[in-house]
């Protein structure tokens, strides 16, 4: 019989270790950044650190993993609770920091994958182009283009440049449908944690 120890250890053939040694940064703990979390830990990535201010909010239930008892908490406290219920042998770190250009490379120095969550432009262009720049050895994931009820067969996954991973279908539809709806967040959170298992693995292409 297997114990929970075993449960959450059970993965890939052969890259329990690989796994397991690897460090993730993620910047945003929302629908994006949740539901990758949430994703890693089921993988058993040993490292994530988790990075938001912000505080749960009753309208954030539609599409991130939070429940209404976290209504009022911070995100990265309430997300790490959730995450060591799934999996107690990922070690998760939440960090309630704003990101800014004075401890973004602090931030991401020991972590060999980064991952762009956040929503707002300025923010994305400072992470993306912040640990390019400064880090030859390190990844970036990032997520642009999820809102909508356009087709979940839109939303790809495609390396833009060396380093850099853009998931999603890039446009917006707000003018369409004023707002943002589980599936295709999930499908474009799906994307990006994938890409980063991959690039755990070693598959860069």
């Amino acid at each position: 019989m297997l114990d929970i120890k075993d449960i959450a250890k059970r993965n890939i053939s052969g890259y329990d270790d690989v796994l397991s040694s690897a460090r993730v940064c993620v910047f945003g703990a929302g629908g994006l950044g949740s539901n990758i979390c949430n994703m890693l830990s089921r993988c058993c990535v040993g490292f994530i650190r988790v990075v938001d201010f912000d505080v749960v909010e009753a309208s954030n239930l539609n599409r991130q993993l939070y429940f209404t008892e976290h209504i009022g908490r911070y995100k990265v406290d309430a997300l790490k609770e959730v995450l060591y219920s799934i999996n107690p042998f990922v070690e998760v770190e939440a960090l309630i920091e704003k990101v800014d250009e004075d401890n973004i490379l602090n931030i991401v120095r020991d972590c060999d994958i980064v991952v762009e969550a956040f929503d707002k432009a300025e923010m994305k262009a400072l992470v993306v182009n912040t640990v390019l720049n400064n880090f030859l050895d390190k990844f970036v994931v990032s997520g642009s283009g999820m809102a909508g009820v356009s087709s979940g067969n839109d939303i790809k996954t495609t390396k833009v440049m060396d380093r850099l991973y853009l998931c999603g279908d890039y446009v917006s539809d707000f003018e369409d449908c004023d707002g943002i709806m589980a599936p295709r967040v999930m499908l474009v959170a799906a994307h990006q944690a994938n890409t980063v298992i991959r690039l755990i693995l070693g598959i860069d292409d």
